[in-house]
């Protein structure tokens, strides 16, 4: 979810409470939070979310006659309720819809008026299927009062994935309600790094610092701010759609299975970075989405049934989800060449803010010198030797800003050079006649004219290889196990 605790930000999802943190600050939070997502028009700005509530309907329904039907089911900070009502749509014997916030009250309405009006009523297939528990999932009178369940549903995603982290509660409830072989849905989710050259932005957010540094602001000279506020500015992430064009290369991919994930591993872990280098430029920062995917384990399926496979993203190349993306800023940009290679670490450790505080040490390569480099600590090695070429950074994930100004109209036809991005030679003489930009090879190039910019390019041509591709942020597909 991304920014409960950000006043004036709408449009996240209703949670049910931290993992048995022992962080008075974070327990002082809980309130403030829940009843933020209380509101009818949070839940609303949830569901119209078209891409977030057709695929968690596709995973829970089509999963039907595999997963859901005669079981029981957990629907952990169920909000408005909608995916208990789902799992009643496919099927599912009861659902036991937790939930900490006032939510639960409105969703007893609902509930009371299908039982109330019998067979008159739309939703009379939800009465007597469904218990509201008004509580925090950890709560430790819940255990005995609660059973254990066959499948646990929930939506307890934020900004990167992790932002509020209600992913803990998720692990909580599977670890002390789902019966042994049980489903978690979704199964997975995926977190994306890649770099990313964004020189409006950066230009953006330095212009903001540089307020603090006029002299004579009403006879007030405001510098002795600039350096907290240039720290401020860079630490914080920035949320809203950006083009996908302005990706210097492909991501690093982090995934978290919910399934087996320890919850030590989700409080802090590393992801490696290895990212080849496709364009000339400069490395303003790196660029954040993720994926889920639902996919109902072997163990928990009926005999002789066919799961069904869903897969939700929030890639900057599909269309647009409440969640958007989050771009990370470095203080100062980094310069690349195409076909080098940025290596190095991205730490992120849960924080008392519901929230992740995320570090990063970064260095640009060869790709002679970064094939040498074999271990961990050969790679913070060369961080050290090599400052001129490394960057470091530590952002704050609940200090997240927004900027909308990208709408996700994306201008699939735009040369990079427009965002200040170059190809090589070869592949961008390769690329006009399809031929493989890989094995294209430049014989020579000399000067036509006295103009710096006219030059006669000789090459080796090579066969040209046929690319074909597709891409769903929301796409479903049977699987046999």
């Amino acid at each position: 979810m991304s920014g409960a605790l950000n006043e004036g930000e709408t449009g996240k999802r209703q949670r049910t409470g931290s993992v048995g943190r022992e962080d008075s600050e974070v327990l002082d939070q809980d309130s403030r939070y829940f009843q933020c997502y209380s509101r009818l028009h949070e839940q609303q700005n949830m569901l119209y979310d078209h891409v977030r509530t057709s695929s968690y309907h596709s995973a829970i329904t089509l999963n039907g006659p595999s997963l859901f039907r005669d079981r029981t089911v957990m629907d952990l900070g169920a909000g408005s309720g909608i995916l208990s009502f789902f799992a009643v749509q496919a099927g599912a014997k009861h659902v036991y819809a937790v939930e900490a916030s006032d939510m639960a009250d409105k969703m007893r309405v609902m509930l009371d008026a299908a039982k109330r009006n019998g067979a008159a009523s739309r939703n009379a297939y939800l009465a007597d299927r469904i218990t509201v528990v008004n509580s925090k999932i950890e709560e430790p009178r819940l255990l005995p009062e609660l059973p254990k369940v066959d499948v646990i549903i929930s939506e307890p995603i934020g900004v990167m994935l992790v932002h509020e982290r209600m992913l803990e509660s998720y692990i909580y409830a599977r670890d002390k309600f789902l019966r042994p072989g049980g489903a978690m849905m979704p199964s997975t989710g995926t977190i994306h790094l890649a770099p990313l050259s964004d020189a409006t932005l950066w230009n953006e957010t330095i212009t903001s610092a540089r307020f603090w540094q006029q002299n004579a602001f009403y006879g007030v000279d405001l510098n002795p701010y600039f350096a907290q506020a240039f720290d401020e500015c860079f630490s914080s992430p920035v949320v809203g759609c950006f083009n996908p064009n302005a990706l210097m290369g492909e991501s690093t991919q982090h995934e978290i299975d919910f399934h087996t994930i320890q919850m030590a591993e989700l409080r802090e872990f590393c992801v490696p970075i290895e990212w080849n280098i496709k364009y000339t430029g400069l490395m303003h920062g790196v660029a954040s989405w993720f994926d889920l995917a639902f996919i109902p384990p072997a163990s928990a399926l009926r005999p002789g049934t066919t799961p069904s496979a869903t897969f939700l993203s929030t890639s900057p190349r599909l269309p647009v989800t409440h969640w958007h993306q989050a771009r990370l800023l470095l203080k100062q940009p980094l310069a690349v060449n195409a076909g080098q290679v940025v290596r190095g670490f991205i730490n992120m450790k849960a924080n008392s803010h519901r929230s992740y505080d995320i570090f990063a040490q970064l260095i640009c390569l060869e790709q002679e010198e970064s094939a040498a480099v074999t271990t961990p600590e050969e790679l913070r090695s060369m961080l050290e030797t090599h400052k001129s070429r490394a960057r470091t950074a530590v952002w704050h994930l609940q200090a997240q800003i927004y900027n909308y100004s990208y709408t996700g109209e994306q201008t699939w036809n735009s040369n990079p050079e427009e965002a200040n991005l170059y190809l090589p030679v070869d592949k961008l003489l390769a690329a006009s006649d399809g031929r493989d930009p890989q094995s294209s090879v430049i014989l020579s190039v000399h000067g036509t004219t006295t103009s710096l910019t006219d030059f006669l390019v000789t090459t080796k041509s090579a066969a040209s290889k046929p690319v074909s591709g597709a891409a769903s942020n929301a796409e479903s597909s049977e699987m046999q196990l």
